[in-house]
């Protein structure tokens, strides 16, 4: 089921200043939703109407006598009968229930793609070297975060109580051409019993283990993903989505304290290995939101922990919620370029570029 998009001639014009707000569907922008709470307001509606159309709750419940869920950042506490916000945890008769995410139960799609591939690292790791040679790509269909400008909405319409796959079931996947695992979705974080549990496996077959996270997974899970990336080969691609707490939580719906703390704990074991590096950063350029000064404030924070962690810039195309946006121009990317290198990072690459346009 698509999300209702606003028609060709709906208003553009910023609901609290007046100003171009660029997206009809969210109506404020990006000044408005951090300097005026309020002005989240109409971006949190559109997001419940969103998600009420996938039965999933318009933010993390809190309900005083739930049940708690600590697998992630959200730290749902649920109530009888509900779900938390990834959609995967219920509680029936007063306990918690993984409707997928353990290693008898993975809601996701795999499939095998062929090397060297469109990867957030493709031009640090070693998977860029291996022609000839696929990369086991597991799609997970669940995520801790709602973000407006999703670029993989649809997993939203797979359901927990149809088809999962066991973690072995997904490691037999395999093919003596398997150079590489990546994890990604939606986000592994919502199912990292069952990641990890594959993960082990594969990196016993010689795979190595790469990670494509939102980072809001609780930090020993974390870990444990990171050393198997570190001790396989693979490498952690860590996407921070905003530096600005107000704007982060307006466009995905969740603080991002804890992706924050998430990335300084793996920068800091950057130095442990730096071919491949072990952790490759990036952010998606949201026209009108993620703009410049945002990406440079994500940069500073990056160069902070070290200046060599790569950062990828990765051009949007329209989806979603944000359908009526234009892709990234080149102009924008190019002064995101500019203001990451400007703060301290040694490397800096912009990714997607055929997305790009020409306007400004």
């Amino acid at each position: 089921m698509a999300p209702a998009t606003p028609g060709p001639d709906a208003p553009v014009a910023c609901r609290v200043c007046g100003g171009p707000a660029l997206s009809r569907t969210v109506g404020v922008c990006r000044a408005c939703l951090m300097a005026d709470p309020a002005a989240s307001g109409r971006i949190h509606a559109v997001r419940r109407a969103s998600r009420a159309r996938f039965g999933l709750p318009e933010a993390p419940p809190r309900t005083a006598d739930g049940i708690r869920c600590a697998e992630c950042a959200n730290l749902c506490s649920i109530p009888e009968g509900a779900r938390g916000f990834c959609g995967l945890r219920t509680v029936r008769d007063g306990r918690l229930i993984h409707l997928a995410g353990t290693p008898s139960r993975g809601l996701l799609r795999w499939y095998r793609d062929p090397l060297p591939t469109n990867c957030v690292a493709d031009w640090v790791c070693h998977g860029s070297r291996q022609p000839g040679r696929s990369n086991l790509a597991v799609f997970y269909a669940s995520c801790t975060m709602d973000c407006i400008f999703c670029q993989n909405w649809h997993f939203r319409s797979m359901s927990p109580e149809g088809a999962t796959v066991s973690a072995r079931e997904l490691a037999d996947a395999v093919t003596p051409q398997t150079f590489c695992a990546c994890f990604f979705g939606g986000d592994p974080a919502s199912q990292m019993g069952h990641a990890l549990a594959a993960g082990k496996t594969l990196a016993g077959r010689g795979i190595r283990v790469c990670w494509e996270t939102n980072g809001t997974m609780h930090p020993r899970l974390l870990d444990a993903a990171m050393n198997l990336s570190l001790h396989s080969g693979g490498c952690v691609k860590f996407d921070l989505k905003a530096w600005d707490d107000r704007l982060h939580h307006a466009l995905t719906g969740v603080p991002n304290r804890r992706p924050l703390e998430n990335f300084a704990r793996i920068g800091a074991r950057f130095s442990q290995r730096l071919d491949p590096p072990l952790l490759v950063a990036s952010t998606l350029l949201v026209p009108g939101y993620v703009m410049p000064e945002e990406v440079g404030a994500i940069a500073r924070f990056i160069a902070s922990i070290d200046p060599r962690i790569p950062y990828t810039l990765l051009a949007f195309a329209p989806m979603y919620l944000l359908s009526d946006l234009p892709a990234t121009s080149f102009t924008h990317a190019r002064e995101a370029e500019e203001a990451a290198l400007a703060a301290g990072l040694e490397r800096v690459r912009i990714g997607n570029r055929h997305l790009l346009t020409d306007g400004v």
